[in-house]
């Protein structure tokens, strides 16, 4: 504990509760999580990279969002993964604190800003698939995601420096497995309902904002895909977007469920169990989403199964 007038230079993570048994398990579960989180994000960008069939604009989208997850999971976890490994609780420092939570935020602010952008994009392949190639072209597309992730980087520079501006007094125990904003925000002895509020609203306008043009495009692309006579028809057009669709839903439920809050000091289970969704479940679910239902990249991942075995025969 910390006197009424010092502010905290380290925290402690308390991380999960719960026996040492329960601790080893929640190490298995979310080691084998992230394993296959970077394993199958790795197989996308490298498949994707590598064969002239997947170069187009939703491969080229899907591969940057590949990268985001691996980043986003990777900012969290592995600490997290030590934690429960070592059975104790962890430190960590002030500026360290800061740059994770800085991190965690703009990389996830990128990715909301990506998931708009492929919105759109297969908008375009549904409503205009004649003037796709020429909307849609290489130009458009690199200053579509630099966009993307110049806006995440940008945008979440005032909240974290708020957040950190405050003198947290109460306590450095930090009831969670990361550097949450929520936890920070109820160690501070500072009145914190202002920052809540505008945190609230620029929360609010990243999340939302993102959903608007992904709710105009789909609204679009459903219109169009009803208006296709044969079912056959309807069925291949819905198949371009059926993944990005599903994991929209998942995405933005997540990141609403944990981000768009008046009161950002909620109970710290509640924090821990969004920020298991947003971190380590939503990540893991993108290499599944976006392969298991799609021909064209499995054919292509096949092509270079045997490419590399042709290799190590030769």
């Amino acid at each position: 504990m910390l006197g009424n007038y010092s502010s905290a230079t380290e925290f402690f993570l308390l991380g999960f509760p719960g026996s040492e048994e329960l601790h080893y398990i929640l190490f298995a579960t979310f080691f084998f999580f992230y394993s296959v989180t970077i394993m199958g994000n790795t197989v996308i960008i490298i498949t994707i990279y590598v064969n002239k069939h997947l170069q187009s604009p939703m491969y080229f989208f899907l591969g940057h969002l590949s990268v985001l997850e691996i980043l986003i999971t990777s900012t969290a976890v592995p600490f997290m993964l030590q934690g429960l490994l070592l059975l104790k609780t962890q430190i960590i420092s002030l500026t360290a604190c800061c740059v994770q939570l800085y991190l965690y935020l703009s990389l996830g602010s990128s990715e909301l800003a990506l998931i708009g952008v492929m919105a759109v994009d297969r908008y375009v392949a549904v409503c205009n698939p004649l003037r796709y190639n020429i909307i849609m072209n290489s130009r458009t597309c690199f200053w579509m995601v630099i966009v993307s992730w110049v806006f995440g980087f940008l945008f979440q520079i005032w909240p974290v420096y708020a957040t950190f501006q405050l003198t947290f007094c109460e306590s450095n125990l930090l009831d969670h497995f990361y550097c949450d904003r929520g936890q920070l925000l109820k160690l501070s002895c500072d009145d914190t309902l202002f920052t809540e509020f505008i945190l609230f609203l620029m929360a609010v306008f990243i999340i939302i904002g993102s959903m608007i043009p992904t709710i105009i495009s789909y609204t679009y692309i459903i219109s169009t895909i009803l208006k296709i006579p044969s079912a056959s028809g309807r069925r291949k057009a819905f198949s371009t977007c059926a993944s990005h669709f599903t994991y929209v839903v998942i995405g933005y439920g997540s990141c609403l469920f944990l981000y768009v809050k008046p009161k950002q000091t909620q109970a710290a289970e509640y924090n821990r169990v969004a920020s298991l969704l947003v971190s380590v479940v939503t990540p893991f679910l993108n290499p599944v989403i976006f392969t298991l239902r799609n021909d064209k990249f499995i054919q292509a991942f096949q092509h270079g199964i045997k490419r590399c075995c042709r290799l190590l025969k030769d």
